[in-house]
């Protein structure tokens, strides 16, 4: 999924690659960066949640045969 992030920054680079402005594309750069290290974290807190469910799910399993 492409975080709002990702899109801003690729809006920014491109204005600053017409404008011919360095700076403006390097900061839009960045900006897609940063959206794709917020996927990437998000996808991570994902994964750890449904271990976590996973564990919990087989602890309950264990217990209920008791």
């Amino acid at each position: 999924m492409v975080d709002k992030d990702e899109v801003k920054g690729k809006a920014t680079e491109v204005k600053g690659k017409v404008t011919g402005d360095d700076s403006e594309e390097l900061k839009g750069k960045i900006q897609q960066e940063f959206g794709k290290l917020k996927d990437k974290a998000k996808d991570a807190a994902d994964d750890v949640a449904a271990k976590a469910n996973e564990l919990i799910d087989d602890i309950k399993g264990k217990d209920d045969k008791k």
